[in-house]
This record gives C-alpha cells, structure tokens and sequence, in this order.
C-alpha cells in the first residue's frame, strides 16, 4: 500500500484508538470530529491525563478494599444478649 499521500494503516488504528478512548472514557466531554481535529499533543495530553485518574481511583479503590479486610475474616457483632430483649414464654 502507498502511504505517500495518506497514512499507514498502523497509524490509522491508533489514530482511531485514540479516538475512541476519548470520546467513550472523556466522561461526554468530547465529539468525535472535536478529537479527530485536535492536534496529537493534546489528544495525547488528555489520554494521559485520563489514564492518571484511572489509576488513583483504583489505587484509593484497592485501598479502601485493603482497609475492610483487615483482621481475621469474622464479622464483628454488636454486644447485645438477645436473652435482655426477648423473653421466652
């Protein structure tokens, strides 16, 4: 395939990947002829910055997960004797 005048079917899937990502993960902040005009540097700059925020929520995510695990797996359960509530008969 010539290439000279168009782009080279590698770049083609990024470009469309890039594209992608941003409009389905941008949270509806951007439209597919937005990001397809946008200059590499800053599409590239939004995916980034994207990604970083994925990444802290998992990691706040795992840690809260980290937090609730800690012991030894019981349950905890509140100290009250059913035997003060309920009389049998």
């Amino acid at each position: 395939m010539l290439t000279f005048f168009g782009l080279t079917s590698s770049y083609r899937q990024l470009l469309y990947t890039e594209i992608h990502d941003l409009v389905f993960h941008g949270g509806g902040g951007f439209i597919h002829s937005e990001v397809y005009n946008m200059p590499v540097w800053l599409r590239r700059y939004h995916i980034d910055r994207i990604n970083e925020y994925n990444k802290k929520q998992q990691e706040e995510m795992e840690k809260a997960q980290g937090r609730s695990n800690i012991g030894d797996g019981e349950i905890s359960r509140p100290n009250v004797n059913p035997s003060q509530f309920y009389f049998n008969k």
